[in-house]
């Protein structure tokens, strides 16, 4: 398997242009990311044959998906062949890291989500971990094969519960350090949200509320210490930079915080929770089907980026998340289209692509087959858009939700509230059969299917 990885390593190197020609690279959960010196050197339709290669992505950086846990290897063996040339510049990183920032299609928008991004995406391992954690425990506990009280049953619901409890200080320094500041204090700025002594504060007649904010105000106090510890350092001689520039720091962030950040990100955490669940109850099966069909999209233009601090929001504000089973349907109608294009297609490489993205898929991540299969041929996209539209109206129909956040797929089934796994399941099989029936009738001729050839 080693061999291996080091040989896909080697091809994809190769037609990179060489070592030389790599000026940064780093991998996520399925892709390895590269930033080219000379894209002119880089040939994109032989990386996208190259056996392995699940697909390829080509924004800020080109990103090879190779799926997840194969890509840590992958990117170890490339580390490698990389560090045999002598490594990567510093200051030619440095350089190739401004020009991606300064590409035309880097807007403020995209800029921002990107900053959401690093500050969550290092999250999702420690988020994924307790919630499969503390829901197998409810769902071992409900189906009476372990006592509630037990002192196993306990153990287990601390492992699991404790990052949902002190997520905020996370968030802020994650927060902080991505908007230049230091780590610490970002964590502190968390800590001031969450602290229970917050409720000894009396503000305009009213006791302040512990949490009140949530992530949201976590977010707010975060960026805002880092930006108030840059602008105090510049007026602070070095020899006192150490004691005066953090103290100044959080002793203002800690008033602002609870006189603004708190009221405020409470309002806007009431306004994103309230609308949505109105939105479900109002629009019911339709908002289902609006909200699971238009998912895919979503992750193909980076939009979804920005939604986890929405579904954490929601489970700190109504203690579960009705969104997240929705958009999960997303990949479930990509996994029935995937099917259904391996039913019909004659192309070796077609199936060969769909064989190993399709785990990945089942179990919730599905990068790999929108980017490596579904997108590329286009039309089976939208019919999984629309499996993925009658997934969602099942879900809302039902009104399944989530305890915590988590891959989604079939492993999200743990996270399911009580009572509602079978129905979480009974779901995702109707959106992998809708995605399924629309692909193989409406979404796919094997001569779509050109580049695979």
């Amino acid at each position: 398997m080693a061999g291996e990885n080091k040989i896909l390593a080697e091809k994809i190197l190769e037609q990179l242009g060489g070592a030389g020609n790599i000026s940064a690279y780093t991998h996520c959960m399925t892709r390895l990311r590269v930033t080219p010196k000379d894209e002119s050197l880089v040939n994109i339709a032989a990386i996208k044959k190259i056996d392995g290669v699940l697909g390829l992505v080509d924004e800020e950086t080109l990103q090879i998906i190779i799926g997840p846990g194969k890509v840590n290897k992958v990117t170890e063996e490339f580390a490698a062949l990389i560090e045999m040339t002598g490594g990567i510049d510093l200051k030619e990183k440095a350089a190739g890291k401004k020009a991606e920032i300064n590409k035309k299609n880097a807007t403020p928008f995209k800029l921002f989500l990107r900053k959401i991004s690093s500050i969550f995406i290092p999250l999702i391992p420690a988020l994924v971990a307790s919630g499969l954690i503390t829901g197998i425990t409810k769902a071992v506990v409900q189906a009476g094969w372990l006592a509630g009280d037990s002192q196993l049953a306990i153990i287990l619901s601390v492992i699991g519960s404790g990052l949902f409890s002190y997520l905020g200080i996370l968030v802020g320094m994650n927060a902080a350090k991505e908007y230049g500041g230091s780590p610490a204090l970002g964590a502190i700025a968390g800590i001031l949200i969450i602290n229970p002594a917050v409720a000894g504060i009396i503000l305009f007649g009213e006791p302040l509320l512990p949490g009140r904010g949530g992530l949201i105000g976590v977010l707010f106090a975060a960026i805002f210490i880092a930006v108030v510890e840059k602008r105090v350092r510049r007026y602070v001689p070095q020899s006192l930079d150490i004691i005066v520039t953090p103290t100044v720091s959080l002793l203002i962030t800690g008033i602002v915080t609870y006189l603004v950040f708190m009221p405020i990100g409470g309002f806007i955490s009431d306004a994103i929770t309230n609308g949505l669940t109105a939105i479900l109850d109002f629009g019911g099966i339709f908002a289902g089907f609006v909200l699971g069909a238009t998912f895919l999209p979503l992750v193909v233009t980076g939009l979804h980026q920005g939604l986890t601090p929405i579904h954490l929001e929601l489970i700190n504000s109504i203690g579960n998340d009705p969104l997240l089973p929705i958009l999960a349907m997303g990949g479930a109608g990509q996994v029935g289209a995937a099917f259904a294009i391996y039913v019909k297609t004659k192309k070796p490489r077609l199936k060969r692509a769909i064989g190993g993205s399709l785990p990945s898929g089942i179990l919730g991540i599905g990068e790999p087959l929108i980017f490596g299969v579904t997108l590329p041929l286009g039309r089976p996209f939208l019919t999984a858009c629309l499996g993925a539209g009658v997934g969602g109206a099942f879900q809302a129909a039902f009104n399944i939700a989530t305890t915590a956040i988590g891959v989604s797929g079939l492993p999200l089934a743990f996270l399911v509230t009580t009572g509602h796994v079978l129905l979480y399941l009974v779901g995702v099989l109707i959106a992998y059969a809708a995605g399924f029936v629309f692909t193989y009738l409406f979404g796919f001729k094997d001569e779509m299917a050109g580049e695979f050839d």
